[in-house]
């Protein structure tokens, strides 16, 4: 089993950023932690501040890899083409979110990319990855 895991804009700053929203750990810690609990699973992590390189991104894992679960971060609420891509590779899709982005401001609300994706996990924290990553192990 093969999966990306992608993370959008300002999830880098993960253990700095806003922690009392999303926590005090950063993504490469808990990325370790995933990868020791998964050790059967070949996972990546990749993560970017910029439109066009998630884009590219989903279009190079998209068609070979078993599966990519995605934080878009703030993209998710603006961007067609993410969902575009998302569309138009094979590898099914989870949309991820540490945050329950329908308790915060109404422009969160909504996702673009929600409609092309296998499913969306919101508001479990980091959790949220490794309930995507089971699912994908189930199918």
């Amino acid at each position: 089993m093969k999966l990306l895991i992608l993370n959008g804009p300002n999830l880098n700053l993960l253990g700095k950023r806003e922690p009392t929203i999303y926590g005090n750990k950063s993504f490469e810690d808990y990325f370790e932690q995933l990868t020791t609990k998964y050790p059967n699973v070949d996972m990546i992590y990749k993560q970017s501040n910029h439109e066009g390189t998630l884009v590219d991104i989903i279009h190079e894992y998209g068609f070979e890899y078993d599966g990519i679960v995605l934080n878009a971060g703030a993209y998710t609420h603006t961007s067609v083409a993410i969902a575009d891509a998302i569309a138009g590779v094979e590898t099914g899709v989870i949309e991820v979110h540490i945050s329950n982005v329908h308790a915060r401001e109404v422009f969160r609300h909504k996702s673009y990319m929600a409609k092309n994706c296998v499913g969306t996990i919101a508001g479990l924290g980091l959790k949220g990855y490794e309930l995507a990553v089971q699912f994908f192990l189930e199918q």
